[in-house]
């Protein structure tokens, strides 16, 4: 009677989904529960899959996590060695909704752990139309394709999804590699991804690598490097450029920093894309602030020619730039240039001078710009002026 009764109790999807998700929920610090349709088949690999499943840290309001649907298949052998053995055949996740600020808040109430255990997936991971929220900001269409996982092996795989921030999306579709699951391996990715902007896009070719880091600090990466091969498509024209990043980057309560921040950028010869290399910081919560030290290598040709001393197109151009805006980089940004004792200042806006840029050969010589010029000595057309300081403006002047 105790073993009919045993069986009719474990045979009802509802009561088998409540105890795992109760055990697992225990084991985790989390109240996890399935609040539509579950099933259990014991067919094969025994296969449970609970919907609309939530899972929050106690008292929380906001969940860790949400998913329209969970399967797990599980072989017979896992479940006689009562999780001694952690294997785990097939996982789905569907509509997943992940919380990174909740996230963060668990991370930091649960007490400090040994050795993680690494389950061995041998059928895969594949999670479909996912979403991660940030601080006004979110990646969602996100899909995930993990053939295998073994805890002392390479993991491989693909991702892709869009990331979005106020106007400004980012669509991209990626392989990655991890030397191992754990907090401290090694990352590399490479693939497509798409800056796309109500003014501009700028469809890429990217690889990037680094080492996984979880500190007390933030997470983040270690050793950050990225390449990129892009062009800027604008008004049917394209601008190709190449470019690459390197720094230590941190996520902590909603912001993204690298710094020291090295960039260097690449043009195609006689463009309008000055090479340049430089070293500063990035953040960016929600809007993005920058800051630049370096050099050009040379003024472009395809640019107005400079007054002298600065009009040494061969020679390194000392600068320094600062922006802080939208990610769309359509807010204000201040250049200096400097050549000895002779300074360039100005104050602009890029899609205007990107703007500029493309219509070069038809509009004004003079940029969308404010600023002021200061040199002792300028030489024009064979006269020379002295303790020359220069204002413009690209609003029209007073009278």
């Amino acid at each position: 009677m105790l073993l009919a009764l045993a069986l009719t109790w474990l045979v009802q999807p509802p009561r088998v989904a409540g105890l795992v998700l109760d055990r697992t929920g225990a084991a985790l610090g989390l109240e996890i529960s399935a609040s539509g349709i579950s099933e259990y088949t014991l067919r094969g690999n025994p296969t449970l899959v609970v919907r609309d499943l939530v899972a929050r840290q106690p008292g929380a309001d906001t969940p860790v996590l949400r998913a329209g649907r969970v399967l797990l298949s599980l072989p017979w052998s896992t479940l006689r060695s009562r999780g001694a053995e952690l294997t785990v055949d097939h996982v789905e996740l569907d509509a997943p909704r992940l919380d990174l600020a909740a996230l963060q808040r668990w991370r930091e109430s649960r007490p400090p752990s040994g050795e993680v255990r690494i389950p061995t997936l041998t059928g895969g991971l594949e999670v479909t139309r996912g979403e991660v929220l940030g601080d006004g900001w979110s990646v969602d269409r996100i899909a995930l394709q993990l053939p295998s996982l073994h805890p002392d092996r390479t993991v491989a795989g693909r991702i892709g999804g869009r990331f979005r921030n106020g106007d400004t999306t980012v669509p991209f579709d990626l392989q990655a590699v991890l030397t191992a699951p754990s907090m401290d391996a090694a990352l590399g990715a490479s693939g497509i991804a798409t800056v796309v902007t109500p003014q501009w896009r700028l469809p890429m070719r990217t690889t990037f690598s680094g080492r996984l880091h979880d500190g007390d600090d933030a997470l983040g990466l270690d050793g950050f490097r990225l390449g990129a091969d892009a062009q800027r498509v604008a008004d049917g024209r394209e601008l190709p450029f190449v470019f690459g990043l390197a720094g230590p980057v941190r996520y902590r309560d909603g912001r993204f920093t690298v710094a020291p921040l090295g960039v260097a950028l690449r043009g195609p010869g006689q463009g309008p894309v000055p090479d340049l290399d430089g070293l500063g910081r990035f953040a960016w919560d929600g809007g993005l602030s920058l800051g630049l030290e370096g050099t050009l290598a040379g003024w472009p040709q395809a640019w107005p020619s400079l007054p002298p001393p600065l009009d040494r197109a061969d020679a390194p151009l000392p600068f320094a730039l600062d922006y802080s805006g939208p990610a769309s980089l359509s807010g204000p940004a201040r250049l200096n240039l400097q050549r000895g004792v002779t300074a360039f200042d100005a104050r602009f806006r890029l899609p205007d001078v990107l703007a500029w840029v493309d219509r070069i050969d038809t509009g004004t010589p003079l940029p969308p710009l404010d600023g002021t010029f200061s040199t002792p000595r300028l030489e024009i057309a064979g006269a020379t002026l002295e303790g020359v300081e220069i204002e413009f403006s690209e609003d029209p002047a007073d009278d």
